[in-house]
């Protein structure tokens, strides 16, 4: 698996956190910046990472920035982008098996970033079963993505 990361300043010090993490879990990553707590634009960095995603060069992506909101919007203008803001391990596990999100979003400035490794954890360990009831709902977001895209109806 190959994963895309980044954030803006507000989610610097846990985006570094999660690096870290996935290096000593020996998963493949990429990291798109911020590299400092240097003030940065969310939108940048979270068009960056959905893109490389959508774009099939990476498996998944993980955004963070202070909230999670901001990431969670921008990365979710991007077509093929099913990006889910967790806070807790249950949201994770049901983001994959259910809706088959392909970037994870944490916030740094809310209570759950004390759990964000193990939401980290869980979200990357969850497969997407496929089964048809949940495919048919994600079939009905891609319907939505082509009628709102360039050229759709």
């Amino acid at each position: 698996m190959r994963v895309a990361i980044g954030s803006d300043h507000a989610g610097y010090r846990l985006k570094e956190e999660v690096a870290r993490y996935l290096a000593n879990q020996r998963i493949e990553f990429e990291d798109f910046g911020v590299f400092s707590r240097d003030a940065a634009d969310y939108p940048e960095i979270g068009l960056t990472v959905a893109e490389a995603v959508a774009n099939g060069e990476f498996d998944r992506g993980i955004l963070v920035c202070g909230s999670g909101i901001g990431m969670s919007i921008t990365a979710n203008k991007v077509p093929g982008i099913r990006a889910a803001l967790c806070s807790d391990t249950s949201c994770a596990r049901v983001s994959r098996e259910h809706n088959d999100a392909n970037v994870l979003v944490l916030g740094e400035r809310v209570p759950a970033a004390s759990m964000a490794l193990e939401i980290t954890r869980v979200w990357l360990q969850t497969e997407y079963p496929g089964e048809e009831r949940h495919a048919r709902r994600i079939e009905k977001i891609r319907e939505i993505e082509r009628k709102y895209s360039k050229g759709g109806s």
